[in-house]
């Protein structure tokens, strides 16, 4: 039994510190999602502490049919996809985190190239250049379909790997393969790169 089925297990029988180990292990990949999602510090902070409030009240009925952590993921992924459609109502900015690989060659060859954070070894020309690079390829993904956005936002976001988003998303490794390659390449076309 893997130690977070032994946790769930200890907090089904009453053991409130075997959810706090749960909260401190997972609330970082929970925020993760969320930012990579939204964008907002802020409102990654309120989904991540949400999804644990989620995940409170329902894992008395856990079954155990998925791993904890997949089940996490899609609460995650679907109280922050929640609230990207709130943000979008609402009028408010929403934006992709690109802290991570982008783009990779859809060949199957593995080669990812990333798009790094300007650090303080940058002119302010490269700053500024970096700053519309990245703002472009906010708004591109922004723009993307949900069911690549989400797919790309698992695996360049979070760097989860193909299996990982397949269960959380419910999906055939192929499928998610091929939003992951569709998705990426229609960023690419709308960037002109």
């Amino acid at each position: 039994m893997s130690e977070d089925r032994v946790l769930v297990e200890r907090f089904k029988q009453g053991d409130e510190a075997a959810f706090e180990i749960l909260v401190n292990k997972y609330s970082g990949r929970a925020y993760q999602i969320a930012y990579g999602v939204l964008g907002s510090r802020e409102d990654a902070e309120e989904v991540a502490q949400d999804v644990f409030i989620r995940i409170h009240r329902a894992l008395p009925k856990f079954r155990g049919d998925a791993e904890f952590t997949t089940w996490m993921y899609r609460i995650a992924m679907n109280l922050a996809k929640n609230k990207y459609r709130w943000n979008k109502i609402r009028g408010s900015k929403v934006n992709i985190s690109i802290d991570a690989p982008l783009e990779g060659g859809g060949d199957g060859s593995g080669e990812e190239r990333r798009i790094d954070l300007p650090d303080s070894r940058m002119t302010p020309d490269e700053k500024s250049t970096f700053r519309e690079l990245e703002k472009s390829v906010r708004d591109e993904l922004d723009n993307l379909p949900d069911i690549y956005r989400e797919a790309l936002v698992m695996r360049n976001v979070e760097e989860m790997s193909y299996e990982d988003i397949a269960n959380a998303l419910n999906c055939k490794l192929g499928t998610i393969k091929s939003r992951i390659a569709r998705g990426r390449e229609e960023l690419r076309k709308r960037l002109g790169l």
